[in-house]
This record gives C-alpha cells, structure tokens and sequence, in this order.
C-alpha cells in the first residue's frame, strides 16, 4: 500500500493491522512524518510535497490510501474552487496512474462528495469503477461521532463501503477511553527530547503519558467551565459570565464551550481540541478541556504509539487523523475483495 498525505499515519495504522504492507508514505509536514516514521520505519517515508514527487519514485502497489487537506472543503474553510488546497486530489490521481493499484480509497470531509471539485475528480478516474459515501466513525467502534466522506475507486469490480460493526445502541462513550487518567495533569510542557530526522532535530520520541498536558485557564474560564453540564455548552452560561460577543449571538453553533459525556461517544476531534472555544472538548468530568492524550485515545490511537513535533503540531496530527480503527475496519474489507475470501469481523479492543 501507499500512504499519499500520510500524517502522522493513522491510516496506515489502521491497513497494517489489516496485514498490508507499506512501501511509500509521502507527507511534507516533517513533524508528522518524523511520527509516522517512528511508528513504521522511516526507509519508505518521504517528507516531501507530493507535486515534488517523481515518477520514478513511485513504487507498484495494490492499494492506494489518502485524504488531501480537506480545509478547502470543509464547512470551516473557504469552500472556494479556486482554493490550492482542493487541488491536490490531482496530485494524488497522478500517483493512482503510475502506481496502477488494484484499489485506492480517498477520505475526505463530509463536505467532499458535494464540492465541484470531486465532480471532476470523478471525471478523471477512468478504468475505475467508484463508490461513494460516508461512514461515521462510531459504527465502527469508535467512541467519537466522526463523519467523513469516503471514495473507493477499483479495478476489479465495483467494492461498496464497509458495513457499520456498531450499531446506535452499541456506540462506545468517552468512558471507554478516557476513565482513569489522572484527573489534573502534572505538566503543562512535554520533556526535552530530540530526535534527527531527515537531516535536522524534531522534538521527540514522546508516548502516551507525556501528552497528558494541561493548560493554566484563567479565573474567569474556569467558572465558566464549573457551569457546563455533561452535554451542554455555552448556552448553559448565565450572562454575567458570556462574553459580548455570545451574549449578542443567541443563535448558531453549539458545541462551543461543550462537555462531554461519559456515555455518550465524543463530536468530532479536530486540530484545537485543546480550546474549550472551539468546540465540544470540555472533559465529562473534570473542568478543564480534554489533554493530547485523551484526544489520542478518542481518535483510537494505541498508548503505544509514539508522537513527534511540538504540542501544537502533535494536536494537528491527532485532529487530522483518520481514526485507526475506522481505517482498520476499511482495511479488512478491502483485503477480503482483494484476495476474494469473506470479509471478517476486525476485531474492537475497546468491545
């Protein structure tokens, strides 16, 4: 398999558990990559932009796996064609043409599938045969209601997106995950450690415990915080304590200054999760908002994984993710159509 705008490798977490192999992984971010090259070798990883990237560089593969940066596409960008970033699906179908796999799947914003772009996407995909849809990241055992869109194009026959392995009843709140860390952080820093890679240093190798960070939030924040019930969130705040600008917008988003729930799966992880602010991100319990740790293990990323770069590139890598498990459950579906055997159950390590 081959891994286009790889991340920091959730993705290919998820196919490698399935059993692929990996044999090229391009991302220019070199804090991401530095992790994705800690977590599955660094020999077939290159820290380059994709349109750098030359033919001859690119390997055979059956499988090809990506999302290009969705911001473009996403309700939170400009949603503009002209946007560079809704560009780069050609610089990943020009990888598709001179690797020729069996299958590539595209992941993407739930926004994608609507955007003028895809439409000439679709257009430029011949020989393929394409399947479209999006699958919500709790149907398949993850305690966070993700959706995203999903393109599965082959060559060997028509392949329909996996079927959800959880139904509603059976969703895993943020109690599977986050029940029993320590309830304040000891650290608002991650240690001092370096690494070399590609040629200069990068902050790490750092595991799961050295991502419990907290934040020191003002008075005033944290008496908002002691306000919001499991569920609720600005709108919960008495007007002496709304800033100006909520108190004048009674209406629009909800989830800003959000709490979670213990039995409920989180909203989706996003690249801030560490700002009350931007979204539902306050702990269920604790007043204080969810740590890069628990952010980690909601996006289900296994504590032994391990993370370079600073906290503010770590929290990009984690909210840009797509989620291991939802990619292992891609995985095995495809590998079943791919060596023509019934598709198996992945197994769920939070069941």
């Amino acid at each position: 398999m081959i891994d286009l705008f790889a991340g920091c490798g959730g993705m290919t977490r998820g196919f490698v558990e399935a059993g692929f192999e990996p044999v090229l992984a391009v991302e220019h971010d070199r804090a991401a990559a530095a992790t994705y090259a800690v977590n599955f070798g660094g020999a077939h990883v290159l820290p380059v932009d994709i349109a750098r990237l030359a033919a001859g560089d690119i390997p055979r593969a059956d499988v090809i796996i990506g999302g290009p940066p969705c911001q473009g596409f996403s309700n939170l960008g400009s949603r503009s064609v002209d946007d560079p970033r809704n560009q780069l699906w050609r610089e990943y179908l020009r990888v598709v043409e001179h690797a020729r796999p069996k299958v590539f799947v595209i992941e993407n914003v739930d926004r994608f599938l609507s955007a003028p772009e895809f439409a000439l996407l679709r257009a430029h995909t011949s020989g393929y045969e394409l399947t479209t849809g999006h699958l919500i990241a709790a149907d398949f055992g993850v305690p966070q209601r993700r959706k995203r869109a999903f393109v599965i194009g082959s060559r060997i026959g028509a392949i329909p997106l996996p079927s959800p392995t959880h139904d509603r009843a059976a969703w895993h709140g943020t109690e599977t995950v986050l029940r029993g860390l320590p309830e304040q952080p000891a650290t608002t820093r991650l240690p001092d450690s370096r690494i070399d890679f590609d040629g200069r240093p990068v902050p790490g190798v750092f595991k799961s415990a050295d991502l419990h960070l907290g934040r020191t939030p003002t008075p005033l924040s944290l008496e908002r915080y002691r306000h919001i019930p499991p569920g609720g969130g600005r709108f919960d705040l008495p007007d002496d304590l709304l800033p100006r600008c909520w108190r004048e917008k009674r209406t629009g988003t909800t989830d800003v200054m959000g709490r979670m729930r213990w039995d409920h799966p989180s909203l989706t992880i996003r690249t801030e999760f560490y700002k009350p602010e931007k979204g539902q991100y306050l702990h269920p319990e604790h007043h204080r908002p969810i740590t890069h740790q628990e952010a980690a293990r909601l996006q289900t990323f296994p504590d032994d994984f391990g993370w370079c770069g600073t906290k503010i590139e770590i929290a990009r890598q984690i909210g840009n993710a797509v989620p291991p498990l939802l990619a292992a459950a891609v995985a095995h579906h495809l590998r079943a159509h791919l060596t023509n055997t019934a598709p198996p159950t992945p197994p769920c390590p939070l069941c």
